[in-house]
């Protein structure tokens, strides 16, 4: 059974920093493509960042710059170090990946359907 399980979450001022983590387990592709999605009140669930299992990421505009996604392999962990965190970046922060054929096309065009095994999300709050 897959799990993905975020940590990390919390209250912080503008221009502070967090660092997100996501614990994924009972994964057996060799090839992922790994998300950070985002769901603030009232909105749709966007995506912010993927990395892929060569370690390739792509970002959204409004996060370039301030959000670096990573992984480790070794402890099956990616990572969303989140700086100059802003006020329009309070939501709750979900990592997903999907494996397979679509693993190849790892990017932010895909939207939350694309992807296989969600975590249950982390809350952030930028005050």
């Amino acid at each position: 059974q897959v799990q993905l399980v975020e940590s990390g979450g919390g209250s912080v001022q503008a221009g502070g920093s967090l660092r997100l983590s996501c614990a994924v387990s009972g994964y057996t592709y060799s090839n992922n493509c790994m998300g950070w999605f985002r769901q603030a009140p009232g909105k749709e669930r966007e995506v912010v960042a993927v990395i892929d299992s060569n370690g390739r990421t792509t970002y959204v505009d409004s996060v370039k710059g301030r959000l670096t996604i990573s992984q480790d392999n070794a402890k099956n962990t990616r990572y969303l170090q989140m700086n100059s965190l802003k006020p329009e970046d309070t939501a709750i922060y979900y990592c997903a990946t999907v494996g397979g054929p679509r693993a190849r096309f790892c990017t932010v065009v895909h939207g939350p359907r694309y992807f296989e095994y969600w975590g249950r999300g982390t809350q952030v709050t930028v005050s």
